[in-house]
């Protein structure tokens, strides 16, 4: 559209519709009220399109719970979770996850499986995420109408094309392609730090902060950038693998080919070494140890000073490139104790001279958990349905 043309009435009220949706997925039940707030809008417009969406059954209008306050109380306008229902599927080193998301954010159902030998291979994933959606989809009464995949990879964003997946042995894997193929709905694949930085941003810590910064630890380290509001991606979606960025030269040799990258000195063997345990203990038997050492913070710094200095190293490098005012860690990550990670805080806000320029910069923990990266999914197939609703 040209700065000199004019939209027509129904485009405008498509896009205010859209918008109005958006707003009750994102921030949940609101009145009418703060709706023509919120957007900007007139009462009159707000009740047409809230009355055209309640009509349809994506909305439903409820009186909220009894209050303290004399009067009648106004209307709350809620999404209708199974007026639009999205696929989302979280592909870790270890396991999968899948989920059925509906308008709003609520989870209906979901399934998880674990990988070992074989059932890691492409094939092998694909089918049993058909196999599970199929049943889910069939338990539950609905059917998605998009798809989002989170994957510890390199993604090509136009066609889902996993270009490399190192931990999970993975090289060009067209998982968009093959998974819409059969599923015959809109698929989109992405990176899975790109998408846990998509969920803090809406859903999670990162909430209103339009610069913030996603670092994940698994087997390997990655991260993703929020800017000015919206996702950095990279030429064609190659974005955020923070985690190979070199720090130590001449250190520990990395999977990419280089020697000391960041992940060798940050990602779950560096931790496992960090806390005497050998490199391929199980996620449980590291969680534990990290919690017993919480118990006595100072021991906690101690015994993880030099795993925190590194990771410290790391994040200075990241807050100076990228300028956020927050950074979410995400996966272990949440599990070290409060004292490592208030440290590494206080290190980056002194260390860094951006933290420094810009008064200080945040560094906390996901507040979304394990379900970081289905939520994350969810939200990137949901971009391609609000307005089709």
């Amino acid at each position: 559209m040209t700065s000199t043309s004019v939209a027509r009435p129904d485009e405008v009220r498509r896009y205010n519709r859209t918008t109005l949706l958006r707003v009750l997925h994102v921030d949940g039940p609101l009145t009418r009220a703060a709706l023509a707030t919120e957007l900007g809008l007139n009462r009159s417009t707000i009740k047409a399109l809230v009355d055209g969406l309640a009509e349809a059954g994506v909305v439903q209008e409820r009186v909220p719970r009894p209050g303290r306050g004399a009067g009648r109380p106004s209307l709350l306008v809620l999404p209708q979770p199974q007026a639009a229902v999205v696929l989302a599927v979280d592909v870790q080193v270890e396991h999968v996850a899948i989920a059925l998301v509906g308008l709003g954010g609520q989870i209906l159902g979901r399934n998880s499986w674990n990988l070992h030998g074989r059932t890691r291979e492409p094939d092998e994933v694909i089918t049993h995420i058909l196999e599970s959606t199929a049943v889910l989809a069939s338990d539950l009464g609905v059917r998605p109408t998009a798809a989002g995949i989170s994957v510890p990879g390199v993604v090509r964003r136009s066609d889902g094309l996993v270009r490399e997946a190192p931990n999970l042995r993975w090289s060009d894997v067209a998982l968009g392609d093959r998974l819409g193929a059969v599923l015959r709905i809109p698929v989109l694949v992405g990176n899975d730090a790109e998408l846990g930085a998509l969920a803090e941003h809406l859903r999670g810590a990162a909430r209103g902060a339009a610069d913030a910064v996603y670092v994940s630890a698994d087997v390997g380290v990655g991260g993703g950038v929020v800017a000015q509001g919206s996702s950095l991606r990279g030429a064609a979606g190659y974005v955020g693998e923070i985690g190979h960025m070199v720090i130590r030269p001449g250190g520990r040799g990395c999977y990419c080919g280089s020697q000391g990258c960041w992940e060798t000195e940050v990602g779950e063997a560096a931790l496992c070494r960090a806390l005497d345990l050998p490199e391929d203990s199980s996620r449980g038997a590291l969680v534990v140890e990290l919690r017993k050492l919480a118990e006595d913070p100072a021991a906690a710094l101690r015994r993880l000073g030099e795993f925190a200095e590194w990771l410290t190293l790391g994040l200075v490098n990241v807050v100076n490139l990228l300028g956020p005012e927050l950074v979410v860690l995400g996966d272990l990550f949440t599990a070290l104790p409060d004292s490592v990670v208030d440290w590494v805080g206080k290190q980056v806000r002194q260390r860094s001279l951006v933290s420094r320029a810009v008064g200080g910069v945040r560094v906390q923990p996901s507040a979304l958990g394990v379900d970081v990266k289905l939520l994350g999914a969810a939200e990137a197939a949901f971009e391609s349905v609000l307005d089709t609703v």
